[in-house]
């Protein structure tokens, strides 16, 4: 019996551990030969010194279970390293088809306290780091096409964070990459629907090493059942958006966690006030806006939060 990802090649960053593995392992179960791709430092911040055994162990158990996988250990923040895990790719199993950006560390601090290097290497890893893969995919899927005179197979599928879309007041580096992503992976969307690819965006809600912190607060379930923060929640999404199933689905956000999948809108005017005259003075500003604001909740811009679920009460 065929499998949805039969034949197909995929990228997954960030792999070693977690929400990637997960997806890693997502994607081989549905048929795909995988490229695990992890830098393996042992801190969530990025320290440690880096280490194959993530990837490894990761790429050995998709070989166990029958699948067809290939461990690489680099830093996707690094354009030639990036450069290098697609071709290793092409090389492996022919071509890329899928790519997977999950890679990421984390240093948080609040905003007053922030130190540039905390704020420049979150932004380094999660969004150049989208953007070095995705760049070189990218070339990859229109070299194809040109060759073929026609579309080809691709699809990517970024990581991005309801630190974005509710907002984080101890990760302002964070939430600033994964709203970069975000507008990257729509741009994308728009650049390469031509050549067959489409480039849709998740916000995922998981349990793993980056988020111990965040969920300590939640327990386990303890009958059984699986935990609603486990990254296996996510990983089917993963799968759908790199099918075929979803040739017509591109440049969306979506949301999942615990069995739930949300479809985000761009964002809607919410009201709009024009000029009297040619432009607008500070008085007519003040008549007109401050009583706008006067009748709303000081919090009423992060609404999407309690519409997503993402308040603990």
């Amino acid at each position: 019996m065929s499998l949805p990802l039969d034949g197909l090649s995929a990228i997954v960053t960030g792999a070693g551990r977690g929400l990637g593995r997960a997806e890693a392992l997502e994607l081989a179960r549905l048929g795909a030969a995988v490229v695990v791709n992890d830098y393996g430092q042992t801190g969530r911040d990025g320290s440690g010194e880096a280490s194959a055994a993530p990837a490894e162990e990761v790429a050995e158990e998709i070989r166990a279970a029958g699948g067809r996988a290939v461990a690489h250990l680099g830093d996707v923040s690094d354009h030639e390293q990036a450069r290098a895990l697609v071709a290793l790719a092409v090389e492996t199993y022919g071509r890329l088809d899928i790519l997977v950006n999950n890679a990421g560390i984390l240093r948080d601090r609040m905003i007053f306290s922030m130190t540039e290097d905390e704020w420049d290497s979150v932004l380094r890893v999660h969004l150049k780091g989208h953007f070095n893969t995705t760049r070189f995919a990218a070339a990859h899927w229109r070299s194809r096409s040109k060759e073929s005179g026609g579309p080809v197979y691709g699809r990517i599928v970024n990581t991005s964070s309801e630190a974005f879309l509710a907002g984080s007041a101890g990760q302002p580096n964070y939430a600033a990459a994964k709203g970069g992503i975000v507008g990257l992976t729509t741009s994308t969307a728009l650049a390469l629907a031509k050549y067959g690819v489409t480039a849709n965006v998740i916000c995922p809600r998981a349990r793993t090493r980056m988020t111990e912190d965040v969920f300590a607060g939640f327990q386990e379930p303890q009958d059984g059942r699986l935990d609603a923060l486990a990254p296996e929640h996510v990983s089917p999404l993963v799968g759908y958006l790199a099918s075929p199933a979803a040739a017509r689905v591109n440049g969306q956000l979506l949301v999942v966690h615990g069995g739930m999948v949300a479809i985000v809108e761009r964002p809607r005017v919410a009201a709009k006030f024009d000029a009297a005259k040619e432009t607008f003075s500070f008085d007519e500003l003040d008549e007109l806006l401050s009583p706008y604001y006067e009748d709303r909740p000081p919090n009423e811009t992060f609404a999407a939060a309690e519409v997503l679920g993402l308040k603990r009460g």
